[in-house]
């Protein structure tokens, strides 16, 4: 995040220097128009390139924008600033309705209900007689402060520009924040997510308001630079142009939409003029280049051109000030012995199957108990049958008095219970600081929008903090700015776990942890739950490692196709033959 924050203030100086060059009328236009079309694109680096939410559809909410400011200033002399706000409003709330509708949707439905939301806004454009049909609306206000006009050349070239900064730089602080970290984290997909307490739909929604909004304004500027609108400009041609423009600069970075709106304008007026010379008849053949170099970049380049200079700048660690802050709130824990977690007779059935048939089992403050059993016995549906990814047949769920049965996971997590996962789940272009701290979410209040005004510095810090002394508590002190992706198998899964206690449960709950570990891995890994244990954690562990399980565990619950075998302390397991023949085998 650091070297792409240098990088906007270097362009913000840059700016105005270039407004003061004599540098002819056409190319100040072309800048403004690479600023319009960036603007619209910075909007998608948040949906799609970080989000992971592919739309065609932002043509239509640059016509929102712009078709809202030339109708109000056309037809009741309304001022153009007013008409920005109205423009915002109107598109607010489209996006939140079109959001509501098809962000529930994945795979490709969600492309599709993009295209179907621009094909019928551009439709309706180009059939309302207010809105001038396929001719538009002319004659349109160019924008003045006052006596002075900002409308044209180099001092619109500076306004469109520096909204173009000020929302990079909102974007920048957005993606460095617990809301941004949140977002971040949709792309690891929604299990992961819900289990940190995120709303994904909620988060989903947002960042599609937000994406719109960068839109609409761009409508708004390019309806006054213009001075007429049309609905040729926002049809499903430029949705896909303007995804196309992410998508080649890198849709991943901030940078990247700057890029790409750059290299697609002027290439796209260079191949009009070029291709039909070339060639010797007219046509549209710069669309057939530009698929062809979609395709390769696809494949060649998925992460854009930006990617090959971010990968050979130097990745700058976090500047650690945070050291004065102060922690976050802590949680009230159960006392020792107190009951944490009761199960009673869960069931779960898909269709004609019962994967859990009326499990029922405590966990104590201060026990670790052990979830074991074959594979396929049942243990991991049962584990997320507890923690609400997955809902019940029947039974019952109580935490610390509390009925949970019906919650989602997300409303689980912030009862205070956290889970780590079977197979490790992460953002691995985030550095283990980033992925720890994203546990401490439902800790945090700060929303989306001081998170954009970088108001939230404070709260940043008491999250930060807290990532950094749940790695030193786990022995991973010295991983902080390693980015996650890099890491080994155990050190991975000692960051899932540090990440879990961010959330500071009273209960953890820890699926496979010991799989893929090496015995030294392990053996940090025993200490680790000892030490938690010796804090007053209470454990639920899911394992197939029966020595570490026999080693650390207080009370072991052993299941066979769904049922519950039997429970006990770990020598009455042992020494159970229904266990030994079913499990663990006639010779223990």
């Amino acid at each position: 995040m650091n070297k792409q924050k240098l990088f906007i203030w270097l362009l913000a100086a840059a700016v105005p220097l270039v407004a003061l060059l004599p540098l002819p009328d056409f190319w100040i236009a072309q800048l403004n128009y690479i600023g319009l079309y960036a603007l619209v694109c910075l909007g998608l680096v948040l949906l799609t390139g970080v989000g992971g939410l592919t739309s065609f559809g932002q043509a239509a909410f640059v016509g929102v924008g712009a078709y809202t400011t030339a109708y109000l200033t056309l037809n009741t002399g309304m001022s153009p600033w007013l008409t920005l706000l109205v423009g915002l409003g109107i598109t607010a709330i489209s996006a939140l309705v079109v959001g509501a509708i098809t962000l529930r949707m994945s795979g490709h439905y969600l492309p599709l209900a993009t295209i179907a939301w621009g094909l019928s806004l551009y439709y309706l454009m180009g059939n309302l007689d207010a809105l001038g049909k396929y001719d538009g609306l002319l004659g349109l206000k160019s924008l003045s402060i006052g006596s002075l006009d900002i409308g044209q050349g180099r001092l619109f070239f500076i306004l469109t520009w520096a909204i173009l900064i000020a929302g990079a730089v909102a974007l920048l602080n957005l993606l460095d924040s617990r809301p941004g970290r949140a977002i971040r984290s949709l792309k690891g997909g929604s299990q992961m997510a819900e289990a940190m307490g995120i709303s994904t739909f909620r988060y989903k929604v947002t960042i599609f308001l937000i994406a719109a909004l960068f839109a609409s304004i761009a409508g708004w500027l390019l309806a006054h630079f213009q001075r007429t609108v049309n609905p040729s400009a926002f049809g499903l041609k430029m949705g896909i142009e303007y995804l196309f423009m992410a998508v080649i600069g890198g849709v991943g970075y901030v940078w990247g939409a700057i890029v790409g709106a750059a290299l697609i304008k002027l290439l796209d007026d260079y191949l009009q003029v070029a291709l039909p010379a070339l060639i010797g008849t007219s046509g549209s053949y710069e669309v057939i280049v530009f698929g062809i170099a979609m395709v390769l970049v696809l494949k060649y380049m998925p992460d854009g051109i930006w990617s090959l200079v971010a990968r050979k700048l130097p990745r700058p660690p976090r500047k650690m000030d945070w050291q004065a802050a102060a922690p976050l709130s802590a949680r009230s824990k159960p006392g020792m012995g107190e009951l944490v977690l009761k199960v009673d007779k869960i069931r779960k059935q898909f269709g004609g199957l019962t994967a859990v048939n009326d499990i029922s089992f405590d966990i104590h403050a201060g026990q670790i108990v052990g979830l074991i059993g074959p594979n396929g016995a049942g243990k991991s549906t049962t584990f997320n049958l507890i923690t609400g990814v997955l809902a019940k047949t029947s039974g019952h769920v109580t935490y610390r008095g509390h009925d949970i049965s019906a919650l989602p996971s997300r409303e689980i997590s912030r009862q205070g219970m956290a889970r780590t996962f079977q197979h490790v789940k992460m953002i691995p272009d985030m550095t283990v600081l980033e992925n720890v701290a994203l546990g401490a979410y439902t800790r945090g209040e700060t929303g989306v929008l001081s998170s954009m005004l970088g108001t939230n510095k404070s709260e940043e810090q008491r999250c930060m903090k807290e990532a950094q002394h749940q790695l030193e508590r786990i022995g991973m002190g010295n991983y902080l700015h390693e980015q996650a992706g890099n890491l080994a198998m155990g050190p991975q899964r000692l960051m899932e776990i540090a990440r879990a206690l961010c959330c500071d449960p009273a209960l953890l709950l820890l699926d496979e942890p010991a799989a893929g570990l090496r015995h030294k891995e392990k053996q940090e890994l025993i200490k680790v739950l000892r030490q938690l244990q010796s804090e007053g954690m209470s454990i639920l562990l899911v394992e197939h490692d029966m020595d570490l399980v026999m080693d650390v565990c207080d009370h072991l619950v052993v299941m066979e196709f769904g049922t519950l075998l039997t429970q006990g302390t770990p020598a009455e397991i042992q020494a159970s033959p229904a266990v030994r023949a079913a499990y663990l085998g006639t010779e223990h």
